[in-house]
């Protein structure tokens, strides 16, 4: 028999809890500072008046409740219309200044009695206590924080509450907590972490203990959204539920769909690899341009070239994407990858993906959104990425560019490559004392497709696919012999 549970209303983090936080426990949120403990807890309550009609309470030991107000009206709560309905209640226990001096024995019968009265006044099933580390300040021995923690706890559930208590920890992978007693006193726990690697922030999430309740293992990615706040982007959650289909798509080159059996299939993920110059973008443009044929939609994200450059290149290939745009059937979107964390970027393309609904989707390039993480986090992006589009059966072309002109990987080819349907090369080949552009298929999933290495020009009309390299070898290593 499972555990009952609360839905916070957090929509992906009831999924890796299965259900919520269990009812009418107390819940150890932990984490460095700046890593969202307040935020969560707050969202926790806002989330149960929005979507459950459940009022709560909001314990702050060191933030003053005015700051608290200002900084959760930027996420648009009504903060002061929930005050006022009674739905939401400050307790402000925060320390003042002032030059009282405490005598003798201190404990929190005082703090509770406030406790008690707040919960019952407004009926509150969700109360939130931030921060507890900053209570214990006040006492000397550890015994006596564990009994008055406990004490707190014991309230808590006595009041038939589902609570969340926030503390601190000095290390993102050390004790789960500054005094090490609080993680034994709850029955569940959560660390937030905010790790920086390679000067590059990961924010992640763990549950790290439900007591007496089942729960997704490890560590998921989260980003605090300006008008959403928490969102968690939870691994555990992509399925490979999506469906296939055997509709093919034209790449918008007629050679290249021979090439690779008719077309590519529809919803299939295509990587574009090269070195600069190679064709990369050209091939991005025709792929778009063949939204003409059926009048699809494609939505175009550059993170290298400005809109007025890829308009103009395309121009001189004979796409006009000015009117392709204007006749709604094209979304360009040009931005500086490191504007944002890649966390975000996945939020902003699955909004615009949901309002313009693509039928296809080009990124350009994929090595430049790279540069803005770890690789764990870059390869957990595509992962998301990936299966986000799978679901929506969208076509996505994705360029990587190699290091070297004439082959080799890069370093984000390692970490798309399995998730790819379709791999096309695009080499540079010295034949003759003259440097000539091939084009592969290196991969084309559940279909046939023409393995050879062409030769192919670039001019006015766009690319122009050749004849097959006959009689020599060692191309993709850079080293061509013939035979």
């Amino acid at each position: 028999m499972s555990i009952k549970k609360l839905l916070t209303g957090i929509t992906a983090f009831d999924h890796i809890s299965a259900g919520g936080l269990p009812y009418g426990r107390t819940t150890l949120i932990s984490g460095s500072s700046g890593c969202g403990k307040t935020l969560f807890g707050a969202q926790f309550l806002a989330m149960g008046i929005q979507l459950f009609n459940q009022a709560g309470v909001f314990v702050t030991f060191e933030e003053q409740v005015e700051d608290i107000r200002i900084n959760l009206r930027t996420l648009n709560w009504d903060i002061d219309g929930w005050e006022r309905d009674g739905k939401w209640v400050f307790v402000d226990a925060s320390q003042k200044d002032d030059d009282t001096m405490l005598v003798g024995d201190y404990d929190l019968s005082g703090f509770q009695v406030r406790l008690e009265y707040a919960i019952t006044k407004c009926n509150a099933k969700r109360v939130v206590l931030d921060s507890i580390g900053s209570v214990f300040t006040e006492f000397q021995e550890m015994n006596t924080i564990r009994h008055e923690l406990f004490k707190v706890t014991l309230e808590l559930g006595r009041l038939d509450t589902t609570s969340i208590i926030t503390t601190e920890r000095t290390e993102e992978y050390g004790k789960v907590s500054r005094l090490g007693v609080e993680e034994f006193l709850t029955d569940n726990v959560i660390i937030l972490r905010n790790v920086l690697s390679d000067e590059k922030r990961r924010r992640t999430i763990e549950i790290l203990k439900f007591r007496g309740s089942t729960h997704e293992k490890g560590e998921n990615l989260f980003t605090i959204h300006p008008e959403q706040a928490i969102v968690i982007i939870p691994l555990s959650a992509m399925d490979l539920k999506y469906r296939s289909s055997s509709v093919r798509v034209t790449s918008g080159i007629a050679k290249l769909d021979d090439m690779c059996g008719g077309g590519f299939y529809r919803d299939s993920i295509i990587l574009v690899s090269g070195s600069i110059g190679a064709g990369k973008t050209l091939l991005v443009a025709d792929f778009i341009n063949g939204i003409k044929a059926k009048q699809e939609r494609c939505l175009l994200l550059a993170f290298e070239e400005s809109r007025e450059q890829l308009f103009r290149n395309a121009s001189g290939w004979g796409h006009d994407f000015a009117k392709l745009e204007d006749d709604g059937f094209l979304k360009v979107v040009c931005i500086y990858p490191e504007v944002s964390s890649l966390e975000d970027h996945l939020l902003n393309i699955q909004a615009i993906v949901k309002d313009f609904r693509p039928d296809r989707i080009a990124i350009d390039s994929l090595s430049a959104l790279s540069r803005t993480s770890t690789d764990k986090a870059f390869r957990e992006f595509i992962i998301a990425l990936t299966s986000f589009l799978k679901h929506q059966e969208i076509t996505g072309m994705f360029t990587v560019t190699t290091t070297l002109l004439s082959g080799g990987t890069s370093d984000t080819e390692g970490n798309i490559s399995p998730l790819t349907d379709t791999i096309i090369l695009l080499r540079y080949v010295e034949m003759s004392g003259e440097m000539q552009r091939s084009l592969s298929v290196l991969k084309m999933r559940g279909s046939k497709h023409d393995s050879s290495i062409r030769g192919f020009t670039i001019n006015d009309k766009g690319i122009n696919i050749g004849k097959p390299f006959i009689g020599v070898s060692g191309i993709l290593t850079g080293i061509p012999i013939r035979s």
